[in-house]
This record gives C-alpha cells, sequence and structure tokens, in this order.
C-alpha cells in the first residue's frame, strides 16, 4: 500500500540539477495590465514635467538671491540638476509604459 501512492517529492538527481535562471526568470515576470502601464507612465511623466516647469520657475524667482550668495553652485549647475532629475522621471516613465 505504502508503494502504490506516488511521492510528492522529486527525485534526487532533479534536485541536483538547478533550473535554469532564465526559465525561472521568465516563469517569475509579473504581468501589467496595459491600464496600470498608462497610469504609472503619466504619473511618472507628469511628475517630470512638473519638476522642470517649477523648478526652473522657482530658479528664475531666487537668481538674485542665488548669485548674491556666492554658492559654489551657479545657476548653471542647478538648472541642469532640474533638467537631469526631471528627465529621469520621464524616463522612467517612458520605460513604465514600454516594459
Amino acid at each position: 500500500m505504502l508503494g502504490s501512492r506516488p511521492s510528492p517529492l522529486p527525485p534526487v538527481q532533479q534536485l541536483n540539477q538547478p533550473e535554469p535562471l532564465t526559465s525561472t526568470l521568465a516563469r517569475d515576470r509579473p504581468e501589467d495590465c496595459l491600464p496600470c502601464r498608462v497610469t504609472g507612465a503619466a504619473a511618472f511623466v507628469g511628475l517630470g514635467t512638473y519638476s522642470y516647469l517649477s523648478g526652473h520657475r522657482q530658479l528664475r524667482e531666487q537668481q538674485a538671491q542665488i548669485l548674491k550668495s556666492g554658492s559654489m553652485f551657479g545657476m548653471r549647475s542647478r538648472q541642469m540638476g532640474i533638467t537631469g532629475i526631471a528627465m529621469t522621471l520621464v524616463g522612467m516613465g517612458l520605460w513604465r509604459l514600454v516594459n
């Protein structure tokens, strides 16, 4: 009676041969619905656009104080920082839409 029931455990030979990583990752990859991708992409692109526009507006408003402060970081480096962050967020939105 004990031998008639199939064992739920795999044989030892099968356990010694690990599954290839590519097939494991392909099986574990989550699939998002299209509305989820579009919503996520819109959120990142919107956040990037907002940070670009509001960041540059605030820099223009504070330009005199920034230049007068004698800080090591002038207007150009601050503009590049804001643009870099905004471009990264927009890129993340596009990546979210495609992947």
